[in-house]
């Protein structure tokens, strides 16, 4: 007779085995096994969540030691760093196509349109300089308005020695300001000049340096005339003739200054013909020198009647000096203009 074994008992061998597989989980090796625990309707999400907690990915560390135990009649094997992609992979049959190759330049394609053309009433800085010239006429003319208003009157009256009005010290620095708008006009307009009868691109990019320098020039002739005209007129006239001389010379130049206003306006935003203003801009010059020949008559050599010598005098300080300043912008026009 064969007696039992004290260790059987009446448990089912399924039933060991399931428990054994219960309480003794063994850990997923694959992606595969970990998605085989989950439930059938398990999201993406879940998924993914559950892959994440059962893998962490970490840091490879690759052996810095050269690899020596590479097969006889082979090359060293390489560094698993250095990736080395084929030629044979890179050639496409549009990998010359620019639109393939963002790091390279893209030409557009089509035909290159006409630029548009510069238009003088959107340009910003003359718009500027025009609004500046105002503001200037405005805030001098209300300071020294009576003086002009009597002298405007008293234009082609010839007073007697103690008629003669100076002006005050404010009204002379606001007939200053006048003559220096009458030297930014100026520069204005030579400026359109240029831009239509002679060239329009000049060797620097910014256009308003040309504008700039001839406001200079300008300036610098203006300012020199005074200087000349007092050395002249202390070796030949009194000095009361030469004070009223000089303040006849500042109301010249503001009225000069308010002829060529409305024409620089017409020009900047209404598209005037640029002959026309050319023809203006020459009407005003002629009408201020004659202007400026019956003052000088008036004032110095009204009682002497010596024709011959003011006309020697109006040439040498007007004429001459006026020749010469157009023959210096010529000069500056040339060396900074491109001519094609």
């Amino acid at each position: 007779m064969l007696t039992k074994d004290s260790i059987l008992t009446s448990v089912p061998a399924t039933d060991l085995i399931a428990d054994t597989v219960v309480r003794h989980p063994a850990k997923p090796q694959t992606p595969y096994q970990v998605l085989q625990l989950l439930p059938k309707d398990a999201t993406p999400e879940q998924q993914d969540s559950a892959i994440q907690s059962w893998f962490q990915p970490g840091e490879i560390h690759y052996s810095e030691q050269p690899d020596t135990l590479h097969l006889p009649g082979h090359d060293k094997g390489h560094n698993p760093r250095e990736i080395h992609i084929p030629d044979y992979n890179k050639e496409r049959f549009l990998a010359d196509d620019s639109l393939y190759h963002p790091e390279l330049a893209n030409e557009p394609f089509g035909v290159a349109g006409d630029p548009v053309p510069y238009n003088i009433s959107n340009d910003n800085i003359i718009s500027s300089l025009l609004l500046g010239c105002f503001v200037i006429t405005l805030l001098a003319f209300a300071v020294c308005r009576n003086f002009i208003i009597q002298q405007i009157k008293d234009f082609f009256y010839i007073p007697r020695r103690e008629d003669i009005k100076m002006p005050t010290s404010s009204e002379i620095i606001a007939l200053i300001f006048f003559a220096i708008q009458t030297c930014m006009l100026l520069a204005m307009a030579y400026f359109f000049y240029v831009k239509t009868y002679i060239a329009g691109t000049f060797i620097f990019e910014e256009e308003y340096l040309f504008i700039g320098l001839i406001f200079l020039v300008i300036t610098v002739y203006t300012i020199l005339k005074y200087p000349l005209y007092s050395l002249v007129n202390y070796t030949f006239f009194l000095g009361k003739n030469n004070g009223q001389w000089r303040y006849t010379m500042l109301i010249l130049s503001a009225i000069e200054g308010a002829l060529l206003y409305p024409a620089i306006l017409f020009q900047s935003y209404f598209e005037a013909p640029a002959q026309n203003i050319v023809i203006y801009t020459v009407f005003v010059l002629v009408l201020v020198k004659i202007l400026t020949f019956y003052k000088c008559f008036v004032i110095f050599f009204r009682k002497n009647g010596l024709f011959l010598q003011i006309i020697l005098y109006f040439c040498t300080l007007e004429i001459i000096p006026l020749l010469a300043l157009w023959g210096v912008l010529g000069i500056i026009t040339n060396a900074l203009t491109i001519n094609y």
